[in-house]
């Protein structure tokens, strides 16, 4: 199966050179549902490339029969984080224009969406199909009216007219998937939204967080915040529906490395998901119920991070992905403070049992500087 390759502009540099996403878009036999996925949204994570590299060798080398619907991949969708270095590092997380994360941008309809009341009483009684395809309409039609402000003279902001290009992408999407990686050491685990937890076992994954708390305009909140609300109208008024829109961030170990173990988990867990929801037909998946079973939740309100009382050097003690109890050491700090004769050394205890899933990369730190998350 060959996939239809898109060129999509996204802005003309001073050198006369073009910056362009490339989209590669497999359709199978049947209509069905479309699935997005997308990798370097943040410039260091790199992972999610590899993982859509080998998805691309695979859609391939199937038959054009085994997909139902479509499938977009679109690696480096963000060619300026990408390509943002400092020394030898990559950075890229955010705006070098504005210092906004660029994962905190994108538009989402609910803010502009002031009648949903009125939407689900008049389709109150509609098949959830209906209600599903009104509703995206609705959607849709409110993002098209972004193009006039891009279109005009005055223009917009790098940010927005980006956030439009890639988002055209997207939101008429079924099943939404964001490849990230941590921006320090991590282990792999996702993000999911209420009422999909069973849906986040299909990934394979040890760990899921919940997105209970929301900093921003993130990807994959932009996209299926409009449908949990709209879930959350229809049940006070009396009708429970979930409709088969999701959204998922796939975050695969360490940033600025690209892990095999990394790489070969966020494949397995793709196919296996595409295979539940009937997008794939594949030999050996979905997996037998049992081998997906064990994973463990959290909130984004119960994760505890932690950060330097003060300045010094990090010494772990427990290591990346470890299960500790409360009172266990985490970490041994190294504090040469010039007002004292001798270098001091401070103990840091975890204060509740969870498993340690970030570690900062960088092992100097400052007072109030990140060390170490767990869930």
């Amino acid at each position: 199966m060959h996939p239809t390759i898109h060129q999509i502009p996204l802005a003309t540099l001073t050198s006369g050179d073009t910056l362009f996403l490339q989209a590669y878009q497999f359709r199978g036999q049947q209509p069905g549902k479309k699935v997005y996925i997308q990798s370097n949204l943040h410039g260091a994570e790199i992972v999610g490339n590899a993982v859509i590299y080998e998805l691309i060798q695979f859609l391939r080398n199937i038959d054009v029969s085994q997909l139902t619907g479509e499938i977009w991949l679109v690696p480096l969708c963000n060619p300026l984080g990408s390509n943002q270095r400092t020394h030898y590092f990559s950075s890229g997380r955010f705006n070098s224009y504005d210092g906004r994360d660029w994962n905190r941008i994108f538009w989402e309809y609910r803010s502009d969406a002031d009648d949903l009341d009125d939407f689900v009483q008049a389709h109150f009684d509609s098949s959830p199909a209906d209600i599903q395809q009104h509703y995206r309409q609705r959607i849709l039609k409110a993002f098209a009216q972004l193009e006039q402000a891009i279109a005009s003279p005055k223009g917009v902001p790098f940010r927005d007219q980006y956030r439009y290009r890639l988002q055209t992408l997207c939101l008429d999407a079924d099943y939404l998937i964001d490849l990230h990686s941590s921006s320090n050491q991590g282990i792999n685990y996702l993000y999911y939204f209420p009422q999909r937890e069973e849906s986040a076992r299909l990934f394979l994954l040890p760990a899921g967080i919940l997105l209970d708390h929301y900093d921003g305009d993130a990807f994959d909140e932009a996209f299926i915040k409009p449908w949990l609300a709209l879930e959350h109208c229809f049940a006070q008024h009396g009708r429970d529906l979930q409709f088969d829109v999701e959204a998922w961030t796939l975050e695969l170990g360490t940033g600025l490395r690209i892990q095999p173990e990394s790489v070969a988990k966020g494949l397995r867990g793709i196919k296996n998901y595409l295979t539940y929801k009937g997008s794939l037909s594949l030999s050996g998946f979905p997996v037998d119920a049992p081998s997906y079973h064990d994973v463990r939740f959290t909130a984004t309100s119960k994760l505890a991070r932690y950060y330097a009382p003060r300045g010094g050097m990090v010494q772990p003690v427990a290591s990346l992905g470890a299960l500790v109890d409360a009172g266990q050491p985490l970490y041994q700090l190294l504090s040469f403070d010039k007002r004292q004769p001798e270098p001091k050394t401070l103990v840091v205890h975890a204060e509740q049992d969870g498993l340690i899933f970030d570690m900062a990369m960088n092992q100097a730190v400052n007072q109030g500087e990140y060390v170490l998350g767990i869930l």
